[in-house]
């Protein structure tokens, strides 16, 4: 009984190929349950201060938390559009193994396709990432500015004793 492989290697090497993008998909779906717990934490914090906001009178303390309010919209925008550049990023990989399997069964003739896919998804994944830094880095200056007016705060009071 010959082996498979010696009755036609080529659908072995097509399979092969179509596991390729799994690599690809692994990556894309860690970032994106990243991102989502990302969401979800800025979302949190949005709301909770959305909360405070209703009780905090006209002043310099109610124009601070508008400000924090704005920047954590502004976070949530960005991981917003990274969560569906990465669902986009996702879509064009498993189209990238579909398109290697159809592209053998017509006789490869669909050319770059499958290629283009695979490219697009990369640079989806590549401006997600960019997304994602860009958050983190507002992420963090909030908290270095919360930090600076507690640290004032404890400051003053420290003095007033």
């Amino acid at each position: 009984m010959p082996s498979p492989v010696a009755i036609d290697p080529s659908h072995y090497a097509v399979v092969s190929a179509m596991i390729t993008p799994a690599f690809f998909l692994t990556a894309a779906s860690s970032l994106l349950i990243s991102s989502n717990n990302r969401l979800a934490r800025v979302v949190d914090r949005m709301r909770s201060e959305i909360e405070v906001l209703s009780g905090t009178p006209q002043g310099p303390s109610r124009t601070a938390l508008e400000a924090r309010i704005a920047i954590h919209r502004r976070r949530s925008y960005l991981v917003l559009a990274s969560v569906r550049m990465l669902y986009a990023a996702i879509s064009a990989f498993v189209g990238t193994s579909m398109g290697i399997a159809v592209d053998a069964f017509l006789g490869y003739r669909l050319d770059l396709l499958p290629t283009a896919l695979a490219v697009i998804g990369v640079l989806l994944m590549f401006a997600a990432s960019i997304c994602l830094g860009h958050e983190a880095k507002l992420g963090l200056r909030m908290l270095d500015k919360e930090l600076d007016e507690q640290l004032a705060k404890d400051r003053m009071y420290l003095r007033n004793d």
